[in-house]
């Protein structure tokens, strides 16, 4: 039981900063900071947009049972390629704070989906 309640946390969070990332990306002018963090990796106009989606497509796709899997994995692959990015950059702090994120989805992959349909 708890561990479905510590589960269905995560993955509230997990969503929430998924569509919040998402909406971020798609609003990167309204913040100089983020587009000064995006030029510092080396992300280019043309790419966010497609990092948006892909933000989108995680929070879908993780509230879904049968892509719950799978939603997880892309959103550890887009947290590894940031700290990637970071890391080529010379940015060790970004690389750095990104370790939780990397932890979140592969910590409620192994708890597992948190709500059991029969």
């Amino acid at each position: 039981m708890i561990r479905n309640i510590i589960s269905a946390v995560l993955l509230l969070i997990s969503v929430t900063l998924s569509f919040k990332h998402a909406w971020d990306t798609i609003y990167y002018k309204s913040n100089p900071e983020s587009v000064k963090m995006m030029e510092s990796l080396g992300i280019s106009e043309t790419f966010i947009p497609y990092l948006a989606v892909a933000s989108i497509a995680v929070g879908v796709l993780l509230l879904i049972p049968s892509t719950f899997f799978l939603g997880n994995m892309l959103n550890a692959i887009l947290v590894v390629m940031i700290m990637g990015l970071a890391l080529r950059a010379g940015n060790y702090r970004i690389a750095l704070m990104e370790i939780p994120f990397l932890i979140l989805p592969l910590a409620i992959i192994w708890l597992k989906y948190p709500f059991k349909f029969k």
